[in-house]
């Protein structure tokens, strides 16, 4: 956004066009006492240079993931992004408003959004996929709420250690005494599982859908790790299955913005948040992509919208799409594969160092060990050293991960610090 100053000027001007006789006018609605303060102990402003010289020495202390060993997952994962990538999504096809709704004028965009819409389907097993969400967490929410709808029930339960995060965002969508960690029951709409989980261990489903099955309540199926569905099979016995993809195609970028996927069966389509881009056919019967099932959406429906959730934004979407485009079906096969054995190799090099112990015993491309020292401790002692040694937990454990980006080297770094930290 631009910095726009007004004269003083400028500014009686437009205080004269409201009728407000100065800026304090503006706020006379809100009680002095109570929400207004008359100052702030903030410094005087600087010149240009002074503020730049500042925010620099902010950002040089920032340790970006590509510079230093780094073992940090959690749900966010450092992946190589080919350079082709940001190369494909500047071109002008791709360059169209936010909302695609006229067709005429966006068929680079939709043709994406449906060929988005494809991958996901295709990898998760499911029959559709809406044109993506904000990031995993809203997504989740967003399918619990959708069973909610579909089962006319009130009650979530949670299968196993999912992200907290992510738990924390369907509390502030739902009530809390909502969320249940039993076993379901006949007020249950739907059961939520993770996988891999928050710790790493992927997860099987059969059990779970039996439990669904007998009372009549939905299966959603999380993922926070998109590159895991290369290796492991597709969650088809699923109802929902949502998730974070910003493994593919989106660095790591301090924080986002990710991408939210969300798939379902064909059944509930209707019931699904987010937009939906589907393929017709023109007058001359050419190929052409449209925005469909819109009844569904706020413009129209407005509070009666089944989700009043936006798509994500759409460079997101388009960075994934271009990037499995390039992958294909054997390169994300490979790439799940590399992962996994950087996992296994980090794992095969920890085991052997003194008063470490690993404590999952299946996992994709993280898992949880244990210190002789408290985790939160270590972390920071190794951060100093420049290594990025994981998530800590409770207590002594810490969750770390690998990737296809973690090499001989950082393994080696990360091992020796440890026998030096304990």
């Amino acid at each position: 956004m631009r910095y726009l100053p007004q004269t003083a000027t400028a500014r009686a001007t437009m205080l004269k066009a409201v009728g407000a006789s100065g800026i304090d006018d503006l706020y006379s609605d809100i009680p002095a006492a109570a929400m207004r303060k008359e100052a702030f102990d903030l410094p005087d402003h600087q010149g240009e240079k002074e503020v730049e010289r500042h925010m620099k020495k902010y950002a040089n202390r920032n340790i970006a993931a590509g510079d230093v060993p780094f073992f940090l997952g959690a749900g966010a994962y450092f992946h190589h992004v080919p350079a082709t990538v940001d190369y494909i999504i500047q071109r002008s096809e791709f360059l169209t408003a936010y909302t695609p709704y006229q067709p005429e004028i966006a068929q680079g965009t939709l043709q994406v959004i449906f060929e988005y819409q494809t991958f996901i389907a295709q990898m998760t097993g499911q029959d559709v996929a809406n044109a993506s969400m904000y990031d995993g967490a809203t997504s989740m929410a967003e399918a619990a709420l959708m069973a909610m709808r579909v089962t006319r029930r009130g009650k979530v339960c949670l299968a196993n250690e999912i992200h907290p995060h992510y738990v924390s965002t369907l509390e502030s969508y739902v009530e809390k005494d909502d969320i249940s960690r039993d076993a379901p029951d006949n007020d249950t709409a739907c059961v939520i599982v993770q996988s891999p989980d928050f710790f790493g261990k992927p997860q099987a489903y059969d059990a779970l859908r039996k439990q669904c099955d007998e009372v009549g309540a939905l299966l959603v199926v999380v993922i926070t790790e998109i590159v895991s569905l290369g290796l492991l099979p597709a969650p088809e016995q699923a109802d929902i299955v949502c998730g974070e993809a910003q493994s593919i195609g989106l660095p790591l970028s301090f924080g986002g913005p990710y991408l939210g996927f969300f798939a379902c069966r064909e059944k509930y389509l209707r019931q699904m948040p987010g937009r939906l881009c589907g393929m017709t056919k023109d007058a001359d019967g050419k190929r052409g992509f449209v925005l469909t099932l819109s009844t569904r959406e706020q413009h129209i429906r407005r509070e009666k919208a089944t989700s009043n959730i936006c798509t994500n934004q759409g460079l997101c979407a388009l960075a994934f799409t271009v990037h499995m485009s390039l992958l294909g079906e054997d390169g994300f096969k490979t790439l799940a594969r590399l992962n996994h054995e950087a996992a296994c190799k980090l794992a095969d090099a920890l085991v052997k160092v003194p008063g470490v112990k690993i404590i999952s015993d299946t996992f994709f491309n993280e898992f949880v060990i244990e210190l002789p020292k408290n985790a939160r401790d270590v972390v920071d002692a190794l951060a100093a050293q420049d290594i990025i040694a994981g998530y800590p937990l409770d207590g002594n454990r810490l969750l770390v991960c690998a990737t296809e980006m973690t090499t001989d080297d950082d393994i080696a770094a990360l091992c020796a610090a440890l026998k030096e930290a304990a």
